[in-house]
């Protein structure tokens, strides 16, 4: 069955954690749709992932960092990056004012 759904929809009103939800899912993709409020990455946590990434940030702000990278990336909506597989990357912050909606497509 055919169903209508937004993304920007469910969204609890108290985060404690960043919500993930997959979306859809392929033999070699899914795609998550990711919601963070505040939340960042532990410290000294880089992730360190298997598949290839692109994500496009859609609602919020959000600071990234990458492993060797002195800059600090930083995307508004519709700002979107292709982190290629196993190069390590963490979130710094997102933003605490608002819900900060990704989402994500991880691929081989």
């Amino acid at each position: 069955m055919i169903s209508k759904k937004n993304i920007f929809s469910d969204i609890p009103a108290e985060l404690q954690n960043e919500l993930l939800e997959e979306m859809l899912k392929g033999s070699t993709f899914r795609v998550e749709r990711i919601v963070s409020r505040g939340q960042a990455s532990e410290e000294g946590f880089w992730y360190d992932q298997d598949e290839s990434e692109w994500v496009i940030l859609l609602q919020g702000s959000a600071g990234l960092c990458f492993e060797g990278k002195e800059e600090l990336v930083v995307l508004h909506p519709g700002d979107y990056i292709r982190i290629p597989q196993h190069y390590k990357h963490r979130v710094e912050w997102t933003d605490t004012d608002q819900e900060t909606v990704w989402l994500a497509v991880y691929y081989k």
